[in-house]
C-alpha cells in the first residue's frame, strides 16, 4: 500500500463511532465474517441514487481497508438507481488522501483508475446502474448508502442481505468555500466505520492460531 495511504488509514480513530452507530454496522461485520468462516467470496455492493459520490467512496475504501487488514477474497462494487457520473471533487479528495487516480476515458461519464498499492489491481470508477455488467448479480450484500436509495430498492434481486447504512450527502456543500474540508469529513467518516467493520473480521488462520 502506499506509505503515504497507510498514514492516513493510520490515523483513523473508530473509537469515536457510537454505540447506536456499531449496532447498525453489526450486520455487515455478521455477513464478511460468515463469508470468511466458510471460504467463500465477500462481494459488498455499495448503493446510492446516482452512483456518484457516497457509494464510490465505499467502494474505494472497502477494498483499501480489506487490503489494510489482510482479508481476502473480499470484492467491491458500487452502483445506483440511475446513471450520472463520478462526481470530480471525489476523485480530487481521494487523490488529497494519497490515492492514486487517472481518468481513462474522458466522456460525459468519465471512467477513473484508482489504485491504492502499487501491486494491486486499480479499482474502476464510474457511475453505473445496479444492475450494469461490472456489478454482481448474486451473493453479495447490497449496502444502501443514501436514503433515496434505501426507499427506493426494498428489494435488490440477488442480494444475500440488505444492509442500510446511509451518510449525509456532501453534495449540500457543492460550490460552497468549504466544499473540500466537507468532502474530505465524509470520505473519512465512511472509511472509518469501514476500518470498525474490518477491523472485527477474524480469518481463518487467526482462528487456527487461537
Amino acid at each position: 500500500m502506499y506509505s503515504k495511504l497507510k498514514t492516513v488509514i493510520s490515523s483513523i480513530n473508530p473509537e469515536v463511532i457510537t454505540e447506536q452507530r456499531k449496532q447498525i454496522l453489526q450486520p455487515l461485520i455478521d455477513y464478511i465474517q460468515d463469508k470468511v468462516d466458510n471460504n467463500e467470496v465477500v462481494r459488498l455492493h455499495f448503493i446510492c441514487t446516482h452512483n456518484s459520490r457516497r457509494s464510490q467512496f465505499a467502494q474505494v475504501w472497502a477494498q483499501t481497508i480489506a487490503s489494510h487488514f489482510k482479508v481476502n477474497n473480499v470484492n467491491c462494487y458500487s452502483g445506483g438507481t440511475e446513471t450520472t457520473a463520478l462526481y470530480p471533487v471525489v476523485a480530487e479528495t481521494l487523490k488529497d488522501l494519497s490515492f492514486q487516480v487517472q481518468v481513462i476515458a474522458e466522456k460525459d461519464n468519465p471512467v477513473y483508475s484508482i489504485k491504492y498499492a502499487e501491486n494491486e489491481l486499480p479499482i474502476t470508477a464510474f457511475s453505473k446502474q445496479i444492475e450494469d455488467d461490472y456489478n454482481p448479480t448474486s451473493g453479495f450484500a447490497a449496502i444502501l448508502t443514501c436514503d433515496a436509495a434505501n426507499e427506493a430498492c426494498p428489494i435488490v434481486t440477488g442480494a444475500d442481505i440488505r444492509i442500510p447504512l446511509t451518510y449525509q450527502d456532501p453534495k449540500r456543500f457543492d460550490d460552497t468555500d468549504n466544499q473540500a474540508e466537507q468532502y474530505i469529513k465524509t470520505s473519512m467518516e465512511i472509511a472509518r466505520e469501514l476500518f470498525y467493520v474490518f477491523s472485527k473480521i477474524q480469518s481463518n488462520e487467526w482462528q487456527t492460531k487461537n
